[in-house]
C-alpha cells in the first residue's frame, strides 16, 4: 500500500503541533507501509520527500491563494498512491482534487477547525473565508476525517452538520518518550535566565488567540511572588497580539521579577530541560483540539496545569496528572471565556495550589510520564491509522 501525505508543515519547517504530528506518524508508518511525502516549502534530502513552492506568478497574492497554488502543484504527483492523507486546511486543496483526479480515497486529520478560529481573519483578511471554503468543501468530501481527540470529533459534527459521523474516527496525537524525556542541564538553563531554585510556571506555545496566553499573564500576577514565570512563546499570528502581550509581560516584569521570556524556538534538548525543571507546566488555552505540548511536558515529568477544553481532559487526568481549569465559553467560535476574571482567578488559585506542594507537583509528573508512555506511542497511533487506510481502500 502508498500513502501520500500531504502537509503544508515537515521537518525542518516546523511550527505547531501538527508539523510534529506529521513527521512522527510518517516515522512510524514508513516501519509499515510505503508513504510519500508532500511538503511545502524548501528542498528537503529525505527519501520519499518531496518539497512544493508557490509558484512564481502567485508571490505577491494573498497568503490563501498561494497556499492553492502550491496545492495545485502537487496534484498530479499523487498519482499511483492508494490513499491520499492531508493534514490542516493548507493542505486540504490538494487532497481533495487528488481524490477527484486520480480517484483515491483522501483522508483528512482535524488538527484544528476554521470556524473556531474566527480571529484567523486578522491574520489572513479575506484569505480566512477561502481557508474556511477549503476545509468545509474537503471535510463535507473525504472519505475518513481523523479527529486527534474526542472532544474535536464532537467540534468537528457541530461546525459541519453534513458529515457523516460514521466516517470522522477518533484517534489520538501521540509522544515519542525516548525523544522525550527528563533532562537536567544546569548549562543550559543558566543561559536562559531560569533559576532552578525557585518554584517555576512554564508555558510553551505560539503567541496566538487559542492559546490564551493573556489570561496567564493576567493569571500571574496574582501568583506568590516567589514563583518564576517562564515563557516560551514566539510566533505571533499579528502584530495585534504581539503588542498585547508584550504590554502584558512589561507590566508583569514591573511589579515582580523572574519573569523569563523565551522568545526562539527552543531545540528539544534545551525545552526538554525547561520542562524538567517546571513544578507546573500550563496550558491556558481556550481552544485545544488535543494540546501535543501538554504530552510534551508529561513526558519530561512536568506537572500540567490545564484548561477543561476541548481535547485537553483527554490528556491530562485532574487529579492524577496535573490539573484542570474549569471554563464556560462563549459559542460563537471564539472559545472566548464568558467570565474572563473568574477564569483567570481559577488559574491563578489552581497554579498557587500546585507549585505550593512541590512533593504532590513531582508525583503528578511522574504519573503524567507513565500516561504519556502506555497511552499515547506513535506505533500504537501508526497502527490504527493504517487500519483506516486499509477499511477506506477495501470500501470502495
Amino acid at each position: 500500500m502508498r500513502v501520500d501525505i500531504v502537509s503544508k508543515e515537515y521537518p525542518p519547517e516546523v511550527y505547531g503541533g501538527a508539523g510534529v504530528h506529521v513527521a512522527e506518524l510518517v516515522s512510524a508508518l514508513r516501519e509499515r507501509i510505503d508513504v510519500r511525502v508532500r511538503a511545502f516549502g524548501a528542498p528537503r534530502g529525505e527519501s520519499g520527500t518531496t518539497a512544493y513552492g508557490v509558484p512564481g506568478e502567485l508571490r505577491a497574492a494573498n497568503p490563501a491563494i498561494q497556499t492553492l497554488g502550491t496545492d495545485l502543484e502537487i496534484v498530479d504527483d499523487v498519482a499511483g498512491a492508494d490513499v491520499v492523507h492531508s493534514h490542516t486546511w493548507y493542505a486540504n486543496f490538494a487532497g481533495h482534487l487528488a481524490s477527484l483526479l486520480h480517484g483515491i480515497p483522501h483522508i483528512v486529520t482535524a488538527h484544528s477547525l476554521e470556524p473556531l478560529r474566527p480571529w484567523k481573519a486578522e491574520q489572513l483578511g479575506g484569505g480566512y473565508a477561502v481557508s474556511s471554503y477549503v476545509e468545509k468543501t474537503a471535510y463535507e468530501s473525504a472519505a475518513a476525517i481523523v479527529a486527534v481527540s474526542g472532544g474535536m470529533r464532537a467540534d468537528i459534527l457541530r461546525s459541519y452538520p453534513q458529515v457523516d459521523p460514521a466516517r470522522v474516527h477518533v484517534i489520538y496525537n501521540g509522544i515519542d518518550v525516548e525523544a522525550w524525556h527528563p533532562v537536567e542541564d544546569e548549562g543550559v538553563l543558566a543561559s536562559l535566565g531560569i533559576d532552578r531554585t525557585r518554584p517555576s510556571v512554564v508555558f510553551v506555545g505560539r503567541i496566538t488567540r487559542q492559546k490564551g496566553l493573556p489570561y496567564l499573564l493576567r493569571a500571574a500576577r496574582l501568583l506568590p511572588p516567589e514563583v518564576q514565570l517562564v515563557l516560551c512563546a514566539g510566533a505571533p499570528d499579528t502584530a495585534e497580539i504581539l503588542a498585547e502581550v508584550e504590554g502584558l509581560v512589561r507590566e508583569l516584569q514591573e511589579t515582580r521579577d523572574g519573569v523569563v521570556w523565551i522568545d526562539r524556538h527552543l531545540p528539544r534538548h534545551e525545552l526538554c530541560a525547561v520542562l524538567t525543571v517546571a513544578t507546573t507546566f500550563v496550558c491556558p488555552s481556550v481552544y485545544e483540539p488535543l494540546g501535543i505540548v501538554n504530552l510534551e511536558a508529561m513526558a519530561c515529568g512536568a506537572a500540567v496545569v490545564g484548561t477543561a477544553t476541548g481535547g485537553i481532559p483527554e490528556v491530562v487526568v485532574d487529579g492524577v496528572t496535573g490539573r484542570l481549569v474549569p471554563i464556560e465559553q462563549a459559542q460563537d467560535g471564539t472559545g472566548t471565556p464568558i467570565d474572563p476574571d473568574g477564569f483567570v482567578a481559577d488559574l491563578a488559585r489552581t497554579l498557587t495550589e500546585v507549585v505550593g506542594d512541590p512533593e504532590r507537583a513531582r508525583e503528578l509528573g511522574a504519573a503524567g510520564r507513565r500516561r504519556a508512555a502506555e497511552e499515547f506511542s506513535w506505533e500504537r497511533i501508526a497502527a490504527q491509522t493504517e487500519e483506516l487506510y486499509r477499511r477506506v481502500v477495501n470500501a470502495r
